[in-house]
């Protein structure tokens, strides 16, 4: 259908580790530049990944949040002790 605009809700990105040792994700722009996609305003923009040890070999990423924050805080402290 002409002139009509598609929606994604996935594509397919990649994980990679740089020469420094940092991980990046990376995501195709049409996925991150769709309208419906979550994460809006910003070039870089935190964010909170997580896994299930033993689980489906998933992530989930999700904004960062003051909760994370304090969290992370949290178990920085914890350790440190």
């Amino acid at each position: 259908m002409k002139g009509l605009i598609e929606m994604v809700s996935e594509g397919r990105g990649r994980l990679f580790r740089r020469t420094d040792g940092k991980y990046l994700i990376y995501l195709p722009v049409y996925l991150a530049e769709d309208s419906m996609f979550p994460f809006k305003g910003s070039d870089s923009i935190a964010v909170h990944v997580s896994f299930e040890m033993g689980g489906p070999e998933r992530l989930d990423i999700r904004k960062w949040t003051e909760e994370d924050e304090a969290k992370r805080t949290h178990q920085v402290k914890d350790i440190e002790t």
